[in-house]
């Protein structure tokens, strides 16, 4: 509940073009201090346009901003850091090469040297990483060696320690485990019973309910709808006003695996020290096999042990009935294995480079005679699975890095299409994309199951799990300890197995 309704900032038909295209479009937004402000659209909609506005990160062409009732300025990050105005970006802004202290007091280090400035920081950090349930994280650690899960944390560390009055989260619980946003969303309540403002982005429309207060829904640059009452909206308006339509039977109908579809892969007694033990399974062609886990539990260190990028310590993975090398992923692609990663921008595309080219980057030798690549034909291929997959905007040569999150996720399968692989390997496929996207992308998936390729899911999403999967298996702790038909359990008897341990 908001104690006093005193508007901190304003948007006023705020516009920003790139490139002759409107990336906002006299867009409105009103925050009131000590709410959460939830801000929707789909990916694309100008979500991430507005906030890097209000970080500075770009200027409006036209419109104005008031923050106090009075108009302001932000033209770079420092203004908006000056102003109050802290932004936690969905893609991190750490530097992995740094100590974690070093991160939480990035730009603003009470010293460059000094033994008494550095033993400062580490106590404030080390309070501050308290303060949001994670007294393990050492503020002495490198940074880099953290899970994303655990750098999410750093940045929010870092926001807790400016003198915030608005604090902007873009998608921060996409990389946490339950009970960490749980803990997200204690700190967040601290923050706005102390008067602070959260603009709260989220894809989710279920955390919405639970730290919510009002919403604002873009589409296409649009304010659609401004500062909804969310106990007074229901789901089906939101997503109708983020979509234009109705986005009903979300995950497409299962079609039954026969009985003698042929084996394509199997995993047989892989083992990792600390991160997996004797994981064991198989996947039949037209099958869709969903790994859930907590984060950290190790699902996605075995799916880049069967693809090749983690080298595991015993075991076989074979495909088609022939052993794969371990740790030779060139091998499996060759073999006809794919793997769409948990961190596309990082891991999984050129974001510099056009799409056609992400799209062709898996099979550059299809387009190549003699070592000289034939464009014309990468070209028409990347244009057929543009058209095909609904990839927005269509044109092929446009920089990947302009694309929604959604849209670059598509190119990520997609290219696993160009190839014609036999087994794709899934890691959190759906992480920061819109409803609509989503819908897209699961009948996709389920359109490359029917095809007959064998599909491995990681999501750290439940029900996601069960609506796709054919069959689930459990993973706690680094080993399987229950496999179960999709359709013949429930979201809260696989928590509780996730949780507890215990039997179905």
């Amino acid at each position: 509940m908001i104690a006093e309704m005193t508007t901190l900032l304003s948007v006023r038909g705020a516009v920003k073009q790139f490139a002759g295209v409107r990336a906002l479009d006299s867009v409105d937004l009103d925050v009131i201090a000590g709410e959460v402000h939830c801000l929707l659209g789909q990916n694309g909609a100008g979500k991430s346009t507005l906030i890097k506005v209000l970080a500075g990160a770009h200027e409006p062409d036209s419109g104005e901003l008031l923050l106090d009732g009075r108009p302001v300025r932000i033209p770079d990050p420092r203004a908006a850091l000056d102003l109050g105005i802290v932004t936690i970006y969905q893609e991190l802004d750490v530097v992995p090469g740094l100590r974690v202290y070093e991160n939480v007091f990035l730009g603003h280090e009470l010293a460059r040297a000094g033994w008494e400035q550095r033993r400062r920081m580490r106590a404030a950090t080390t309070d501050a990483l308290v303060r949001l349930g994670h007294p393990e994280i050492a503020p002495d650690a490198e940074l880099g060696d953290l899970s994303p899960a655990g750098q999410q944390v750093v940045c929010m560390a870092r926001a807790l320690l400016r003198e915030a009055r608005l604090v902007v989260m873009d998608e921060p619980s996409a990389a946490l485990a339950s009970h960490e946003v749980a803990n997200l969303f204690r700190v967040i309540g601290e923050l706005t019973a102390a008067g602070i403002a959260v603009i709260y982005i989220t894809h989710r429309l279920a955390e919405i309910r639970q730290i919510g207060d009002r919403v604002t829904v873009l589409k296409d640059g649009r304010t659609v709808s401004h500062g909804l009452d969310i106990n007074a909206t229901s789901d089906e308006t939101l997503v109708r006003l983020m979509t234009g339509r109705d986005v009903a039977n979300t995950f497409p109908p299962r079609r039954v695996v026969a009985e003698n579809a042929p084996e394509l892969l199997r995993v047989e007694r892989l083992n990792r020290a600390g991160s997996f033990a004797d994981v064991s399974f198989s996947i039949r062609a037209g099958e869709i096999v969903g790994l859930a886990g907590l984060v950290g539990s190790g699902r996605s260190e075995i799916l880049g042990s069967i693809y090749g990028a983690i080298h595991p310590d015993s075991g076989e993975v074979t495909l088609d009935g022939q052993p794969l090398r371990p740790g030779d992923p060139a091998m499996a692609v060759r073999r006809g294995l794919g793997l769409a990663p948990e961190e596309r921008k990082s891991q999984a595309l050129l974001l510099d480079q056009a799409v056609y080219r992400n799209l062709s980057l898996a099979s550059l030798e299809r387009f190549a005679t003699a070592g000289v690549m034939n464009r014309r034909r990468e070209m028409t291929e990347a244009v057929a699975k543009i058209q095909s997959l609904g990839v927005r905007p269509t044109e092929p040569r446009q920089s990947i890095r302009q694309l929604s999150g959604g849209n670059q996720q598509k190119v990520v399968v997609g290219r696993w299409l160009v190839r014609e692989c036999r087994v794709l390997l899934l890691d959190e496929p759906t992480r920061g994309v819109d409803v609509g996207a989503r819908a897209d992308l699961y009948a996709l998936i389920r359109q490359l199951a029917d095809t007959g390729v064998g599909i491995l899911l990681v999501s750290s999403e439940i029900p996601e799990v069960l609506g796709l999967a054919d069959r689930v298996l459990i993973v706690r702790q680094g080993r399987v300890i229950a496999e179960c038909a999709a359709d013949e359990t429930d979201e809260e008897q696989v928590l509780s197995l996730l949780m507890k341990g215990s039997a179905l």
